[in-house]
C-alpha cells in the first residue's frame, strides 16, 4: 500500500529506506502495519499528543479559512464572479463542478451556500426558470437545448435531455476546456439529469479531463419508470467517466429520522452529493494539515470505474475514531472496502483537532484496506466546525467485484457454474450506522460483522 500525504513521511515498524523530500508523498509500505505521520512543525507525536492541528496549518501557510489563501483571482473588469475561480495563473488544479438538471443544480446551490472555495461552479438545465433561481454566477449558467426545449424543460424524458446537451455541444466544450478535473453531479431518473449528464461527462473525458460523476438514484416512492430511466443513464455514464460514484437515495433512509418530511429527504440527498464533492476537492484545494497533489488524486481516480462512498461524523472524546468507524460502515457502502485498489479519504475537523486523532482515524481505515491499495489521505482544519469531526471516504478500483457500485436492490447474486454454494459468504455484510456522538472509550458503537472478523483490538 502506498500512502500519499504532503506534510510528512510514512513510518512503519519494520526497517525500510527513508524517503527523501521528493518521494515522501508516495513512499510505499513493505507490509500492512499501522503508520504515524511525522511533520517538520511538530516532529513525531505520541498517543498523548494533544497539540491542535491548526498549529501545523499555521506553520505551513495561510489559514485554510481565508478565501484569499486558496485563490486570488486577478481584478480587471472582466474578472470571474465570486463562485468562479481562475487557478491556471497560480499553478493550482482547475476544478469544475457541473450540476446537471434539477437535482445536480440543487447540489451545486448547496455547495455555494456552504462557501466551498477553489472551485468553478456551473449549472446546466433545460428549464430556464430553474436556472434563474440558482445562486451560481450568470456567466456560469447554461441553458442547454434552447431551440429544442425553448427553456421549458425535458418533460422527464432522458432522450430530450440527451438531444439538448448534444445541441449545445460547442458551448459545453468551451465551458469545460482547460479544466484539470470535472465533477458531474446529477439526480438520475429525470429528463435533463439522466439524458444530459452522460453527454457532459463524455465531452469532458474526450478533452483529457479527469471526470468524476457523483449521482443519486431515485427513492422507491418516485416510481418504477424513474428507477428504470436511472439505471439506463447510469450505464451510459459508466462508459463516459473515470470514476462513477452512485448514491442510492433509498439507503439514505437508513441514516435519517423515520419522521423526516419528504422535502427534507430530498435535501439530505442533495447534501450527500455536496459532501462527496467536498471530500475529494478539499484534499486538493484547501491548505491544511495534510494535503496531496492533484497528480496523486488523479493516479487513484483515473479509469477507476464504479466506486463507493462512505461518510461519517462524530463528536465527543473519541470523535475521530467514531467518525472513521461510521465512514467504513456507512449505509451508502454496498459492500466492504477491503477489495478496493484505491482509497481517497479526507478528515475535516475544528481547530483543536489533534495529530493523534488524525492518526487514530487513519489506523482504522488502514487496518481494513488491502495492503496493496493506494491510499490518498488529506486532513483539513475548518474553523467553522466546533465539536464534530467529519470523514469522507471514496473506495475505487473494485474491478469485477460483485455488486461494486451497484445500488442496493439491483444486484443479483449468482454463484459461478459448478461452484459450491456458500452460507452467505459472498453476501454484502449488514451495516449498522454508528451514533454520531460518543462519550469516551466505553462508546456504544456497533461494529459490522465483517469488521468483527478482521477488526484489530482497538475496534472494541
Amino acid at each position: 500500500m502506498s500512502v500519499s500525504f504532503a506534510c510528512g513521511q510514512a513510518q512503519g515498524r519494520g526497517p525500510r529506506p527513508m524517503a527523501g523530500p521528493s518521494d515522501a508523498r508516495t513512499a510505499p509500505f513493505s507490509r500492512p502495519v499501522p503508520w504515524k505521520a511525522r511533520c517538520p512543525a511538530m516532529g513525531p507525536f505520541k498517543k498523548s499528543a494533544s497539540t491542535p492541528c491548526s498549529r501545523l496549518a499555521a506553520s505551513a501557510g495561510p489559514n485554510s479559512s481565508s478565501p484569499a489563501s486558496k485563490s486570488s483571482p486577478p481584478s480587471p473588469s472582466d474578472a470571474p464572479p465570486s463562485n468562479s475561480v481562475d487557478n491556471a495563473l497560480f499553478g493550482k488544479a482547475n476544478i469544475k463542478v457541473v450540476g446537471v438538471g434539477g437535482g445536480g443544480s440543487n447540489a451545486v446551490n448547496r455547495m455555494i451556500k456552504a462557501d466551498m472555495q477553489g472551485i468553478d461552479f456551473w449549472v446546466l438545465n433545460t428549464d430556464a426558470q430553474a436556472l434563474a433561481s440558482s445562486p451560481v454566477a450568470a456567466t456560469n449558467k447554461m441553458q442547454i437545448g434552447e431551440t429544442l426545449t425553448r427553456g421549458l424543460g425535458a418533460g422527464g424524458k432522458p432522450a430530450i435531455g440527451q438531444k439538448a446537451a448534444q445541441e449545445s455541444k460547442a458551448q459545453l466544450e468551451a465551458a469545460l476546456a482547460g479544466s484539470d478535473m470535472v465533477f458531474v453531479t446529477a439526480g438520475m431518473g429525470g429528463g435533463t439529469g439522466s439524458g444530459a449528464a452522460p453527454v457532459v461527462a463524455a465531452i469532458a473525458k474526450s478533452l483529457g479531463i479527469l471526470t468524476v460523476a457523483i449521482v443519486t438514484t431515485p427513492f422507491s416512492f418516485e416510481g418504477r419508470m424513474r428507477r428504470n430511466q436511472a439505471a439506463e443513464a447510469i450505464e451510459a455514464l459508466r462508459q463516459s467517466v473515470d470514476t462513477l460514484i452512485i448514491i442510492p437515495n433509498d439507503k439514505l433512509l437508513a441514516a435519517v429520522d423515520p419522521n423526516l418530511p419528504v422535502t427534507e429527504a430530498f435535501r439530505v440527498a442533495d447534501d450527500v452529493l455536496r459532501q462527496g464533492v467536498r471530500g475529494i476537492s478539499d484534499i486538493i484545494t484547501v491548505p491544511g494539515l495534510v494535503n496531496v497533489d492533484f497528480a496523486d488524486v488523479r493516479a487513484v481516480m483515473a479509469n477507476a470505474g464504479s466506486s463507493l462512498m462512505g461518510q461519517g461524523r462524530a463528536s465527543g472524546k473519541t470523535r475521530a475514531r467514531d467518525a472513521a468507524l461510521a465512514a467504513i460502515s456507512s449505509p451508502l457502502l454496498d459492500t466492504g472496502i477491503e477489495r478496493a485498489t484505491g482509497i481517497v479519504w479526507n478528515i475535516t475537523g475544528p481547530a483543536d483537532l489533534t495529530l493523534y486523532e488524525v492518526n487514530e482515524a487513519a489506523e482504522i481505515v488502514y487496518d481494513l484496506v488491502d495492503p496493496g491499495a493506494n491510499l490518498i489521505f488529506g486532513a483539513v482544519v475548518d474553523p467553522k466546525m466546533t465539536q464534530e469531526v467529519s470523514i469522507t471516504l471514496i473506495a475505487t478500483g473494485f474491478g469485477g467485484a460483485p455488486g461494486a457500485g451497484t445500488p442496493a436492490g439491483q444486484r443479483q447474486a449468482a454463484p459461478a457454474p459448478g461452484a459450491p454454494a456458500r452460507d452467505g459468504g459472498d453476501a454484502p455484510p449488514p451495516f449498522v450506522q454508528p451514533p454520531a456522538t460518543s462519550q469516551g472509550r466505553g462508546t456504544s458503537i456497533q461494529v459490522p460483522d465483517f469488521l468483527r472478523r478482521r477488526a484489530p483490538k482497538n475496534f472494541n
